[in-house]
C-alpha cells in the first residue's frame, strides 16, 4: 500500500486502525487517553526554520524570538534570510549557531540541494538522511519536521526525550530507552510510526496531567539542562 501521509483526520484514523490491529497495547493506550490530535505545523522553509529557532529554548522564549523573526521577514523565505545580515538576525534574538544554520539551509534550498516539497514522497530514512546532510539539521530536527510539518506517516523521532519517556511509562520499561532502543521498539509499527508517536505523546501528556491533578510528583519530561521544546506543546494546531 502506498502511503499518502498523515494530512487529514481520515489519514490519522487509518493509522490508528492499523496500529490497533498490529499491537493490542495501542488499543489500551487510546482507550486510556483518547484519540490523539492530528497536530500539523507549517511546512517549507518557514516550518523548518521554526523548529531550528525553538531548539534548546523554553516555549516562551522560542515564541518570542519566532514572533520577531516572522514579523521582520514576511514572508519568511530562504532568499530573505540568505540576504539578511547576521547582525540584524542577532538583534532578533537568534544565536550565531542558529543564524549559520538558517543560512545554510536557505542556501541548500535555493541551490536545489534540499527539496523540501518532495521529502515526504520517499521512505523515512531517505528523507531523514537528506535533511541531516545539511549543516544545522540534526536527527531530532529532521524527524520532527518530517512528522509535524510534512506529515510523513513513518517518521519516528527516536531521539525525542518526551517520546522516550512516554514509551517508558506506557510500556512499563525499567529505564527510559535510548534512541537506538527506540528504533528497535518501533520496528513492528512500520509504516505508521508517526501515528504511534502521536499515541504515545498523547498518552503521556494525559497521564502526566492526571498525576498533577492528584498531587503526584511529575518529572520534567520536556526539558534537560538545555531544554528542548516539545513540538506538540508549541503547536498552534492544538
Amino acid at each position: 500500500m502506498k502511503l499518502t501521509g498523515i494530512h487529514t483526520e481520515a489519514d490519522l484514523d487509518a493509522g490508528l486502525a492499523a496500529l490497533a490491529a498490529a499491537d493490542q497495547r495501542f488499543v489500551e493506550l487510546i482507550a486510556a487517553a483518547g484519540r490523539p490530535p492530528l497536530r500539523r505545523r507549517e511546512g517549507g522553509y518557514a516550518g523548518l526554520a521554526a523548529i531550528i529557532v525553538s531548539q534548546q529554548l523554553s516555549t516562551a522564549s522560542a515564541a518570542a524570538i519566532w514572533g520577531r523573526l516572522s514579523a521582520a521577514f514576511d514572508p519568511l523565505d530562504p532568499a530573505a534570510i540568505l540576504r539578511a545580515r547576521p547582525a540584524r538576525l542577532a538583534r532578533l534574538g537568534l544565536s550565531a549557531a542558529k543564524i549559520r544554520s538558517l543560512k545554510a539551509i536557505a542556501r541548500a534550498v535555493i541551490g536545489g540541494e534540499l527539496a523540501l516539497a518532495t521529502l515526504a514522497d520517499g521512505d523515512a530514512e531517505t528523507a531523514h538522511a537528506a535533511l541531516t546532510a545539511i549543516h544545522g539539521i540534526g536527527p531530532w530536527t529532521a524527524d520532527i519536521y518530517l512528522l509535524a510539518c510534512l506529515g510523513h506517516a513513518d517518521a519516528w523521532p527516536a531521539g525525542d526525550l518526551a517520546l522516550q519517556e512516554a514509551a517508558r511509562v506506557a510500556f512499563a520499561l525499567p529505564l527510559r530507552p535510548s534512541a537506538k532502543e527506540m528504533l528497535t521498539l518501533a520496528e513492528p509499527w512500520r509504516p505508521w510510526r508517526a501515528v504511534a508517536a502521536r499515541i504515545l505523546w498523547n498518552y503521556y501528556r494525559t497521564a502526566t496531567a492526571k498525576r498533577a491533578e492528584t498531587g503526584g510528583a511529575v518529572a520534567p519530561y520536556c526539558t534537560t539542562k538545555k531544554p528542548r521544546v516539545c513540538w506538540w506543546k508549541s503547536s498552534k494546531n492544538s
